[in-house]
């Protein structure tokens, strides 16, 4: 499925005040005009979105959810960094405007970024497209997502975004807490990969700038032609190993296909949809990236799987508490266990 700016009213409990935001904004960001009106985007599990629109432009604000935060959770701040210094690079992002890291303002910090009018695939079978269409935009995201992780991260002012070493151990451990800190019942594969994952990290090491949630629908796609225009979605990005975003990207390979919450193509034929097998697109990424192989390729989606589990597993969580961003949030404390059965089976031959 396809989509443009699917639009809300502020849900209840992401409402704030307005009047102070367009205080703020006439001051912050010189071409702001009013009247202005804030709409909120449908979709997403973390950070609130909304669409402000003035009478000359328009603009994505992003926010901080209300409430108690997990630690190291909903960093705008870090999106809006990211963003910023990508700008100039081969890697296409949004153009950001500014930061608030005031919470005086509206409740708790945001940015505002241009508006860009292009569409959103939320489907990975991408239905509403042509084989051809198909073919080209897979091979646009794996370009998109080889130029990121060929990006001079020191040159372009990323140097203090993260550790660059052990990234993998880090990432295992701070997935393996957050779910810990949501954890609501008991999912047995996911208390065996929390025991398997840390024991079993590949010798090596790589540092690129990883996006941390690089999939079709953090993608957005030109109005006309089968191309990225723009990565979204900056929360997780961090200096890491390029492999685990690879590694994230290629779960829809696993995933069954026609499941609302988190599609996938597995059950599909990809040959007669345009749609490169895994093997064909790991091989596209590697060639581009001048890689020979990718040993130990098991491991990367286990882990990729177990980090998508301990993500969904928090949605599900804000859900109970009456916090999350999306109204489908509940649905997600499924699709956290499915998600850890899956990564389990990847590589329970090897346990």
């Amino acid at each position: 499925m396809a989509s443009g700016a699917v639009l809300i009213d502020v849900l209840p409990q992401h409402r704030f005040d307005e009047a102070a935001l367009w205080r703020y904004l006439s001051t912050a960001l010189p071409e702001f005009q009013e009247p202005a009106e804030i709409r909120q985007f449908q979709g997403g599990q973390s950070n609130p979105t909304f669409l402000v629109t003035t009478p000359s432009a328009r603009y994505v604000l992003r926010k901080k959810p209300p409430g108690k935060l997990l630690p190291s959770a909903h960093m705008v701040e870090r999106e809006y960094r990211a963003m910023r210094a990508l700008h100039d690079t081969a890697a296409p992002v949004p153009t950001v405007r500014l930061l608030c890291e005031d919470a005086g303002v509206i409740g708790t910090p945001f940015y505002v970024m241009d508006y860009i009018d292009g569409r959103i695939f939320t489907d990975v079978t991408l239905p509403d497209l042509a084989p051809a269409e198909r073919t080209a935009l897979y091979d646009s995201m794996n370009a998109t997502l080889a130029a990121l992780h060929q990006v001079d991260w020191q040159a372009c002012g990323l140097g203090d975004f993260g550790r660059p070493e052990q990234y993998v151990a880090r990432q295992v451990d701070r997935w393996t807490k957050q779910y810990l800190a949501a954890r609501t019942d008991e999912i047995p594969a996911m208390d065996r990969l929390v025991d398997w994952l840390p024991r079993n990290i590949p010798a090596g090491d790589e540092t690129t700038i990883a996006h941390g949630d690089f999939r079709l629908g953090n993608l957005m796609v030109d109005r006309d032609e089968p191309r990225v225009v723009a990565i979204l979605d900056w929360e997780l990005a961090t200096l890491g190993h390029p492999l685990s975003d690879l590694a994230y990207n290629c779960m829809a390979w696993h995933l069954p296909a026609g499941v609302k919450e988190f599609p996938g193509l597995k059950g599909i034929d990809l040959t007669a949809q345009g749609i490169p097998t895994e093997e064909e697109y790991v091989a596209a990424y590697c060639r581009r990236t001048g890689r020979g192989g990718i040993p130990d390729w098991p491991f990367y989606m286990a882990f990729s799987f177990f980090r998508i589990a301990s993500i969904c597993q928090g949605v599900y969580a804000r859900a109970l508490q009456g916090n999350a961003a999306d109204r489908r949030a509940i649905g997600y404390g499924e699709v956290a266990r499915v998600t850890a059965g899956i990564g389990w089976s990847l590589i329970s031959d090897r346990a």
